[in-house]
């Protein structure tokens, strides 16, 4: 086994385990080490463990390789603090010590009569024979544990795949395809044939591996996300997050655990994400190494790569339902009750103003999802996102969404562009998928000049804190504009805000639907309508608790109760368990 650590020409460290004791180095994808940059050759050196030691051998590159600022066609056995360099790269192997070699036991020395020399006395000695003094020996240096079976199990298997991978690739070329012109299905089929074909002719795969999962983890990560088509199609998996190409982890019923899954490398990544963010328009290399995007089934993704990951590239997807979810799942669910949802219905189709509130993965979408699917049939919805995530199906709908800066750093179009421009194209409803910065302002804009029942969501843990939190928004508008007049629009534009909360079981509940009755001094004025009261956790480790009303009648209730409409108001008695 070999432990590499491997700094980049911007300084950059990451850690690499060869379980084998022999480790390749280069541009290929098949080499365990995988450098950058075109100085670099397909099979630049290896590093090779021996029985005296570790030894670098260069592989006849056309730059060379280093050891300690010197060009060396070989060099070992290595040194602690030896540096390898290859083209700005820094290679140091951190597990040096060659296994011990049995050293033989000392023969027994013949008893000789004690010496004043020995003694360590002036005069003739006396009593025994002196003892040689000794040594104590070293305690032994522990050894890094072997890897497990299923490690190089693993190792093996990864090793087999890129190979496959590299052979499928130099058959493409020999047959010149041009892929740009097949369709996906097309080009899915011709890929599986070539693989089969590869694999059922290549004698070096050992007889104990799948043929039949080689294809498809291959044909998967030539074509399709690699190994993430297996946690996607998986709907127990809500949220998929790669660390780097062999650390997923996935989270089940709002519990994080690490997957078996991984890719083979971090070109694998980085080709998935390609994958993703092409189809949209949308690219991500050095100069923009950060994307947001969708896949097809409207599942959020945000990726990011070297330099600002610096264990890899990492993908981090929320999926969405296939089936979409309904009030009364919510309802199962516990997330609110039938009288909420009745009472949330109702606003919606009477046209108030609603905030969703929520911490990050509290369920905010989904909650929007499900309030702009009460917004009646023959008005006219327009939808603003930075990536397009809502699922309705009103007919008369327009769906907008941002665009990021080209390469040239022109060409971008942000939510606040798209929020104004929507002002012009005679919505009856606005829907922005979140507001983060100046679009707040034009949002409240829109509420206040006659684009009654519109909606949106916001970042925060509790009603009071949205509205310190869209106060913020409105100001990094770039406006200034004095708090009160920016807490007056506030207060007339907002009717309700919906705070939804993930605790830590992974539960997510709607834990205030609060109404904003105006302002007194300087200060906005609100009133809980229902709370959740939380009551400590079960054996199961859910939260426990209950749904209340506070008693507060709503003023939009009485509005409607003044136009003569019939309403209920025994949902809202005072500590009524809902």
């Amino acid at each position: 086994m070999l432990r590499i650590a491997v700094t980049t020409p911007k300084g950059q460290t990451s850690e690499i385990e060869c379980t084998l004791d022999t480790c390749s180095v280069g541009k290929g994808d098949d080499n365990l080490i995988s450098l950058q940059g075109w100085t670099v050759s397909k099979k630049h050196a290896v590093i090779q463990r021996k029985p005296d030691g570790v030894y670098v051998e260069d592989l006849g590159s056309s730059s060379g390789t280093e050891v300690n600022g010197r060009k060396a066609s070989r060099h070992g056995p290595l040194q602690p603090g030896d540096r390898i360099t290859i083209a700005g790269y820094v290679l140091e192997v951190k597990d040096l010590d060659a296994p011990a070699a049995p050293v033989p036991a000392p023969a027994t020395p013949a008893a000789a009569p004690a010496t004043a020399a020995h003694a360590g006395a002036t005069g003739p000695a006396t009593g025994p024979a002196a003892e040689p003094a000794t040594t104590p020996a070293a305690p032994p240096r522990a050894e890094p544990a072997p890897p497990s079976l299923d490690e190089q199990a693993r190792a093996l298997l990864n090793q087999h795949l890129k190979r496959v991978h590299q052979l499928l690739i130099k058959q493409m070329d020999l047959r010149r395809m041009d892929v740009s012109r097949q369709s996906e299905d097309e080009l899915r089929a011709t890929t599986r044939a070539m693989l089969e074909d590869i694999v059922n002719k290549d004698r070096e795969l050992p007889p104990e591996l799948d043929k039949a999962r080689i294809v498809k983890q291959v044909l998967d990560e030539v074509v399709g996300l690699g190994p993430l088509e297996d946690l996607l199609a998986d709907e127990q998996v809500t949220e998929i997050m790669v660390n780097r190409f062999d650390e997923i982890f996935i989270e089940r019923a709002g519990r994080l655990s690490k997957s078996e899954i991984t890719f083979t490398s971090d070109h694998a990544v980085i080709g998935a994400i390609e994958r993703i963010v092409a189809p949209l328009g949308r690219r991500i290399d050095e100069s923009s190494p950060m994307v947001d995007a969708r896949l097809k089934d409207g599942s959020r993704v945000n990726a990011v790569i070297p330099p600002l990951a610096l264990k890899g590239s990492n993908i981090t997807i929320r999926k969405f339902s296939k089936n979409k979810l309904q009030g009364s799942d919510m309802v199962r669910f516990g997330s609110m009750t039938h009288e909420m949802l009745g009472f949330m219905q109702t606003v919606v189709e009477n046209k108030s103003n609603i905030v969703i509130s929520g911490g990050t993965g509290s369920g905010k979408t989904t909650l929007l999802n499900l309030l702009s699917s009460f917004i009646p049939s023959d008005e006219r919805i327009i939808t603003v996102e930075d990536a397009a995530e809502l699922q309705l199906s009103q007919p008369n709908l327009i769906g907008l969404e941002s665009r990021p800066p080209n390469a040239e750093g022109k060409g971008q179009i942000s939510i606040r562009d798209l929020v104004k421009n929507t002002l012009r194209m005679r919505p009856d409803r606005i829907v922005v998928g979140e507001c983060r910065g100046g679009e707040a302002l034009d949002m409240l804009t829109a509420m206040n000049t006659g684009h009654d029942g519109s909606l949106t969501t916001a970042h925060a843990n509790t009603p009071r804190d949205c509205l310190a939190r869209i106060e913020v928004m409105v100001m990094m508008a770039g406006l200034d504009l004095p708090v009160r007049a920016i807490r007056e629009q506030i207060a007339s534009a907002i009717r309700f805000i919906v705070q939804q909360n993930r605790f830590s079981c992974g539960s997510r509940k709607i834990t205030h639907i609060t109404e904003i009755t105006g302002m007194e001094g300087e200060m906005i004025q609100m009133q809980d309508i229902y709370l959740f009261r939380q009551e400590g956790f079960g054996a199961d480790g859910k939260v426990k608790g209950k749904h209340i009303a506070t008693g507060a009648i709503p003023d939009f209730y009485q509005d409607l109760k003044d136009r003569g409409m019939d309403v209920d108001l025994s949902v809202f008695q005072a500590g009524r368990v809902l």
